[in-house]
Protein backbone atom coordinates (compact mmCIF):
# COMPACT_ATOMS: atom_id res chain seq x y z
CA UNK A 1 0.00 0.00 0.00
CA UNK A 2 1.13 3.25 -0.86
CA UNK A 3 2.30 6.18 2.47
CA UNK A 4 1.18 9.58 1.61
CA UNK A 5 3.35 11.78 3.57
CA UNK A 6 1.82 14.98 5.19
CA UNK A 7 1.77 17.56 7.66
CA UNK A 8 -1.22 19.12 9.68
CA UNK A 9 -1.56 22.48 12.29
CA UNK A 10 -3.70 22.22 14.95
CA UNK A 11 -3.47 26.04 15.03
CA UNK A 12 -4.69 27.55 18.36
CA UNK A 13 -5.71 31.08 19.26
CA UNK A 14 -7.75 32.34 22.02
CA UNK A 15 -8.53 28.99 23.46
CA UNK A 16 -9.72 27.87 20.34
CA UNK A 17 -8.88 25.87 17.48
CA UNK A 18 -9.25 26.15 13.75
CA UNK A 19 -10.84 24.17 11.43
CA UNK A 20 -11.14 23.30 8.02
CA UNK A 21 -13.88 21.56 5.56
CA UNK A 22 -12.39 20.05 2.31
CA UNK A 23 -14.02 21.79 -0.73
CA UNK A 24 -12.26 19.24 -3.20
CA UNK A 25 -11.70 15.35 -3.51
CA UNK A 26 -12.74 11.96 -2.66
CA UNK A 27 -12.89 13.50 1.17
CA UNK A 28 -14.13 17.03 0.23
CA UNK A 29 -17.08 18.09 3.01
CA UNK A 30 -15.11 16.33 5.74
CA UNK A 31 -13.29 18.82 8.17
CA UNK A 32 -9.36 18.75 8.53
CA UNK A 33 -6.75 20.36 10.37
CA UNK A 34 -4.85 22.24 7.41
CA UNK A 35 -1.72 20.95 5.96
CA UNK A 36 -0.66 19.16 3.44
CA UNK A 37 1.84 17.01 1.44
CA UNK A 38 5.27 16.83 2.45
CA UNK A 39 7.42 17.25 -0.99
CA UNK A 40 10.47 15.01 -1.75
CA UNK A 41 13.74 16.47 0.25
CA UNK A 42 11.71 18.78 2.12
CA UNK A 43 11.60 18.81 6.37
CA UNK A 44 8.31 18.66 7.50
CA UNK A 45 8.14 22.05 9.38
CA UNK A 46 8.73 23.28 6.08
CA UNK A 47 6.34 21.69 4.19
CA UNK A 48 3.60 23.12 7.22
CA UNK A 49 4.63 26.80 6.83
CA UNK A 50 4.32 26.26 2.46
CA UNK A 51 1.28 24.33 2.56
CA UNK A 52 -0.73 26.98 5.39
CA UNK A 53 0.92 29.74 3.41
CA UNK A 54 -1.00 28.02 -0.22
CA UNK A 55 -4.01 27.27 1.66
CA UNK A 56 -4.70 30.08 4.16
CA UNK A 57 -2.44 32.74 2.88
CA UNK A 58 -1.12 32.70 6.64
CA UNK A 59 2.29 32.88 9.03
CA UNK A 60 2.00 30.48 11.59
CA UNK A 61 4.81 29.65 14.43
CA UNK A 62 5.09 26.19 15.18
CA UNK A 63 5.64 25.20 18.84
CA UNK A 64 6.25 21.35 18.44
CA UNK A 65 4.94 18.28 17.57
CA UNK A 66 1.85 16.67 18.94
CA UNK A 67 1.87 13.63 17.32
CA UNK A 68 2.39 11.38 14.47
CA UNK A 69 -1.20 9.84 12.77
CA UNK A 70 -0.62 6.53 10.89
CA UNK A 71 -4.28 5.87 9.32
CA UNK A 72 -4.85 3.09 6.59
CA UNK A 73 -7.41 5.04 4.28
CA UNK A 74 -8.90 1.98 2.11
CA UNK A 75 -6.29 2.83 -0.93
CA UNK A 76 -3.18 4.10 0.74
CA UNK A 77 -1.86 4.23 4.11
CA UNK A 78 -1.53 8.04 5.61
CA UNK A 79 1.63 8.87 7.86
CA UNK A 80 0.68 12.67 9.32
CA UNK A 81 2.41 14.72 11.47
CA UNK A 82 0.49 17.07 13.64
CA UNK A 83 2.08 20.31 14.94
CA UNK A 84 0.86 22.68 17.91
CA UNK A 85 1.20 26.08 16.01
CA UNK A 86 -0.26 29.83 16.40
CA UNK A 87 -0.10 32.29 14.44
CA UNK A 88 1.91 34.88 13.01
CA UNK A 89 -0.60 37.53 12.26
CA UNK A 90 -4.00 37.78 12.17
CA UNK A 91 -4.45 37.62 8.16
CA UNK A 92 -6.48 34.18 7.34
CA UNK A 93 -7.92 33.59 4.06
CA UNK A 94 -9.55 30.52 2.90
CA UNK A 95 -8.14 29.59 -1.01
CA UNK A 96 -8.27 25.82 -0.88
CA UNK A 97 -11.00 24.94 1.54
CA UNK A 98 -15.01 25.54 1.44
CA UNK A 99 -15.15 26.95 5.60
CA UNK A 100 -13.59 27.07 8.42
CA UNK A 101 -14.34 27.58 12.37
CA UNK A 102 -12.55 28.25 15.46
CA UNK A 103 -13.77 25.54 17.93
CA UNK A 104 -13.78 25.88 21.80
CA UNK A 105 -12.31 22.37 22.79
CA UNK A 106 -15.50 21.06 23.66
CA UNK A 107 -17.26 21.88 20.24
CA UNK A 108 -14.39 19.73 19.02
CA UNK A 109 -16.81 17.29 18.15
CA UNK A 110 -19.57 19.71 16.25
CA UNK A 111 -18.08 19.42 12.97
CA UNK A 112 -17.83 15.80 10.92
CA UNK A 113 -13.91 15.24 10.97
CA UNK A 114 -12.19 13.00 8.26
CA UNK A 115 -11.00 9.87 10.03
CA UNK A 116 -7.25 10.70 10.40
CA UNK A 117 -7.96 13.78 12.05
CA UNK A 118 -10.30 12.53 14.39
CA UNK A 119 -7.74 10.47 16.08
CA UNK A 120 -6.53 13.44 17.17
CA UNK A 121 -9.63 14.64 19.04
CA UNK A 122 -9.92 12.94 21.88
CA UNK A 123 -6.34 13.88 22.59
CA UNK A 124 -7.01 17.46 22.29
CA UNK A 125 -10.02 17.32 24.89
CA UNK A 126 -8.27 15.08 27.64
CA UNK A 127 -5.36 17.05 27.51
CA UNK A 128 -6.63 20.92 27.46
CA UNK A 129 -4.63 21.87 24.05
Amino acid sequence: MKTVNVVAAVIIKDHKIFATQRSYGEFSGGWEFPGGKIEPGEHPEDALRREIREELEAEIDIKGLLDTVEYDYPTFHLSMKTYLCTLAGSHIKLLEHSDARWLETKELDSVSWLPADLSLIDRIQTESI
